[in-house]
């Protein structure tokens, strides 16, 4: 039972299921920050102030309707699937193998090759 544990938690999708958990929750914050702290306010600057945190709708009194909340949370979602993609693009191009190296060329070419130049040496 162990060795199967092992064999799993060794494959190579759950290791970067693990990695891409561990790497989300760490760059979590630093999205947080970077949206709170300086995407909103640029966004609210270029809105004329506007904060979408505080948008709402009373249909009557005591009911609130916060559908700013909910554009902040869209918003911050986009920044944050976009931040992600381009890091795992990132992630993909430097995890990407180098080309392979071509293959050496069979016996036949090299014989056509040599015939090909014979042929080409003998016109001259």
């Amino acid at each position: 039972m162990w060795e199967e544990f092992k064999n799993f938690a060794m494959k190579g999708n759950a290791l970067d299921l693990a990695i891409g958990v561990i790497i989300g929750a760490a760059f979590t914050p630093i999205v947080s920050t970077l949206v709170a702290n300086i995407l909103m306010p640029i966004i609210g600057y270029i809105t004329a102030g506007v904060n979408f945190s505080n948008l709402a709708i009373e249909p009557v009194e005591a009911v609130e309707i916060k559908y700013g909340l909910f554009l902040n949370a869209i918003i911050q979602f986009l920044i944050t699937a976009v931040a992600l993609f381009f890091l795992i693009k990132g992630i993909n191009i430097i995890r990407r193998p180098a080309p392979a190296a071509p293959p050496a060329p069979t016996q036949s070419e090299i014989y056509l090759k040599e015939i090909r130049d014979a042929l080409v040496k003998g016109k001259a």
